[in-house]
């Protein structure tokens, strides 16, 4: 016979949730906690998660590279080491709420449950199967392996209303957003994969990241953080690359102002990674392992 909780009960267990979604956030006021989410975010296998859920994992588990629940590894092939601890995140789940006033009709409603989820270093291939792959390989930034994503990259330029031109640069810059012509500029000499570094940056700011919104320096961190997360979710080896941080904080507003800036991060990456496809690098049996 399942076991009902009481209503201080779920009460204490949702104080507990959000008390412990708080702490991810704060974190992130520090440079160390910072670079612990966009390294997260950065990571192919954590890109589905919420920005609530990718501060919860960076914070409980800051090496973690791909995190998935129980079964779900199960059907990957693999299986949690006994013992291993798990990363609590919240899950949204469809209730239905009767009305008193007419028992014919249901009320549904969302609401969010903590759930265990845990990370593939916390897990061991089953006995006699083959794991399923579950990120593609790291590749340099010197090299043209992601050539492809070049196409992808200028047609969201074009939605956007820019062109995008490759010309022989020889000054400190590699390329630029000019927004009053509507132009990008990438520097032909470049590697393909340093073409699609660069080219990710300044859609960044053709994304709406600019100089009088955000002061020249606040927004190159901005678009240096948007452009570590989408390249190292593709697949480009960011290993070497200096994390960006907004310094700075500790104004009054501050927890406030640095949700804003995650959550800006995080949804212009969206937007460059939905336009490259890479949310389907994974293979058929990885995507249809985490969707069950």
């Amino acid at each position: 016979m399942a076991q009902t909780t009481t209503a201080a009960e779920r009460a204490a267990r949702r104080a507990a949730d959000r008390d412990r979604l708080e702490q991810a956030a704060h974190a992130l006021l520090s440079t160390d906690g910072w670079q612990r989410w966009l390294r997260v975010r950065a990571t192919n296998g954590l890109a589905r998660y919420s920005l609530g859920n990718q501060m919860l994992i960076a914070w409980q588990k800051p090496d973690a590279t791909f995190v998935a629940g129980f079964r779900a590894f199960l059907k990957l092939n693999r299986c949690v080491r006994k013992g291993e601890k798990a990363i609590r995140i919240l899950a949204p789940m469809t209730v239905r709420q009767r009305d008193a006033d007419d028992a014919d009709e249901d009320e549904r409603r969302t609401v969010f449950r903590s759930v265990a989820v845990f990370d593939v270093s916390q897990t061991d291939p089953l006995p006699g199967r083959d794991p399923v792959a579950l990120e593609p390989p790291r590749t340099p930034i010197s090299g043209d392996s992601h050539a492809r994503l070049l196409t992808p990259l200028e047609n969201l330029a074009g939605q956007l209303g820019y062109s995008v031109r490759y010309l022989p640069l020889d000054g400190g810059a590699d390329g630029w957003c000019d927004p009053h012509r509507m132009e990008i500029v990438i520097n032909e000499h470049l590697a393909a994969n340093a073409q699609v570094r660069v080219l990710v940056h300044e859609l960044a700011h053709a994304l709406g990241v600019g100089y009088r919104q955000y002061g020249r320096q606040q927004a190159e961190v901005l678009v240096d953080c948007v452009t570590y997360i989408v390249c190292g979710s593709a697949g480009l080896d960011v290993s070497g690359e200096s994390v960006p941080y907004v310094a700075g904080w500790g104004e009054e507003g501050a927890l406030d102002a640095i949700r804003e800036y995650a959550g800006t991060i995080d949804t212009i990456a969206r937007r460059i990674e939905t336009a490259i496809g890479e949310d389907e690098t994974a293979d058929d049996d990885t995507a249809n392992a985490l969707a069950a």
